[in-house]
């Protein structure tokens, strides 16, 4: 019996035998160690450390202490069985004040980490930006500066000529639309600003950054795999009302198109722009063919739908923030965020994998053919640890089980998906709901820093040793 024989009989949807099936984390929220090696501050150093920012005023100075653990982490990835594991380079570590000379102490750690998952059989996915800025470059002007993005791009190729003899793949710019609008609009992420019309600046700056190091790492190496990353959400009217479909048309623009055009098709949308009413004002001439330089993979992150109205002071969607946030929805504040009576996860963010078939299709039909990859998918819930020592996270397995499902039939539908990664590993450092979410499929005892992989994990490693889902779903 071949190893295609045995794989249908164990899985009746089976994907590609190529397809990449991994896990994601980000390095502020997973490595700690915030002062060692050369490392450093970024704007989350700063900006955990003002009250009132941060669930609980938490902060991620040990997180879960992934930098001294990193062999046993590695270990507990071979173990489960992943493919692939998609981490990001703190740019802190390598540049402390975000230019000038690269820090040695910086660089071993992630050439330490490379080595090490490739000889426990793991693929490395390098990211390059995921988020944590830093502070130097902030003071500077930040993001709504031009000259981050040309820093971003020496940063980005001092990282790839030092690792890219073993790392293949890579992305550059983690979710441009949080960093720029919730960084620099509503102010719940770091560093914190309320400035609309500079948050449209740093968007800008940010696509602009990923095309300068896209261009940057090709003329090194050629055999590098490059791509963008995007967190997209599917848009839905409340209702079919001229006001409610105007909301719709504003968001995916804000959320979805403003990025997409730019890196797929060269240009931003006419209408976002006109949404924008004259803050668009910052592209130079030749921008728009640095950021789309052409990539040889997308790569999309994907949690929710937002189902949206045109009269204002509908309930949110998602969580409320945990600070006294402003809007990140710029020249859109007035559109309300409005729930669908869906299941909801601990961020209150609608369960829909529906909307995740709807983006792939859509992009498979509207954008330039190429390669893509859900390269963050999962959900928060409220984990215990059982009586008998697991984490019976059964509502985590259905999440992630009915998006792979979707994945599947996306596949089946002739859309281009090469990979899954599911968000996160490991329990961490949510951001500015602190340690107050867990998303990992991996528990971690923040006490202890003891790993309990959850039923969800030892579901995941099932699901990739078959190479597939257990038939249809009931």
């Amino acid at each position: 019996m071949t190893t295609q024989e045995t794989r249908l009989q164990a899985a009746e949807l089976l994907f590609p035998a190529d397809f990449v099936w991994g896990a994601a984390t980000s390095a502020y929220q997973i490595e700690g160690a915030v002062e060692e090696d050369g490392r450093g501050r970024s704007i989350w150093d700063t900006f955990v450390r003002q009250p009132g920012r941060i669930v609980n005023g938490e902060n991620a100075d040990v997180a879960i202490d992934h930098y001294h653990r990193y062999r046993d982490d590695v270990r507990l990835m071979a173990e489960l069985g992943l493919g692939a594991y998609r981490f990001s380079v703190s740019w802190p570590r390598i540049q402390p004040d975000g230019s000038g000379p690269v820090n040695p102490g910086g660089l071993d750690f992630y050439s330490r980490l490379v080595d090490e998952l490739l000889e426990r059989g793991v693929d490395p996915w390098v990211t390059l930006y995921h988020w944590d800025l830093p502070q130097a470059l902030e003071d500077a002007g930040g993001w709504p500066s031009r000259e981050t993005s040309k820093r971003f791009a020496d940063y980005a190729a001092a990282v790839h000529d030092a690792l890219g003899d073993r790392v293949r793949n890579w992305s550059t710019v983690n979710e441009p639309w949080c960093a720029a609008f919730l960084g620099y609009a509503s102010g719940e992420h770091a560093p914190g600003r309320r400035e609309p019309t500079q948050a449209v600046r740093a968007a800008h700056h940010l696509l602009l950054a990923h095309g300068l190091a896209t261009q940057a790492m090709r003329a090194q190496r050629s055999d590098s795999m490059i791509g963008g990353c995007v967190n997209l959400y599917a848009i839905s009217p409340q209702t079919e009302s001229e006001a409610d479909r105007d909301a719709a048309r504003r968001i995916d623009g804000l959320q979805n198109r403003f990025f997409l055009d730019a890196l797929l098709r060269g240009a931003y949308p006419e209408d976002v722009l006109i949404d924008l009413d004259g803050m668009a004002d910052f592209a130079e001439d030749g921008d728009m063919e640095i950021i789309s330089t052409p990539i040889d993979m997308l790569l999309i992150n994907y949690y929710s739908r937002f189902t949206v109205s045109g009269i204002p002071g509908g309930a949110a969607s998602a969580a409320a923030a945990p600070t006294d946030a402003g809007s990140p929805w710029v020249g859109s504040e007035a559109v309300s965020f409005v729930q669908a009576g869906r299941p909801v996860t601990a961020m209150g963010w609608e369960i829909d994998d529906t909307g995740l078939r709807e983006i792939l299709l859509r992009l498979a039909r509207e954008y330039p053919s190429v390669p893509l990859v859900i390269s963050e998918n999962g959900a928060a819930f409220e984990d215990v640890v059982g009586d008998d020592g697991v984490v019976h996270d059964r509502e985590r397995v259905d999440y992630i089980e009915t998006h792979l499902r979707t994945c599947h039939a996306a596949i089946e539908a002739g859309v281009p998906l090469r990979g899954y990664f599911a968000w996160s590993l490991m329990d961490n450092f949510e951001w500015a709901w602190g340690y107050d979410k867990r998303f990992g499929l991996v528990r971690v005892d923040y006490a202890t820093q003891e790993r309990i992989p959850k039923e969800s994990a030892l579901w995941y490693a099932g699901t990739i040793r078959r190479g597939g889902l257990n038939g249809p779903a009931e």
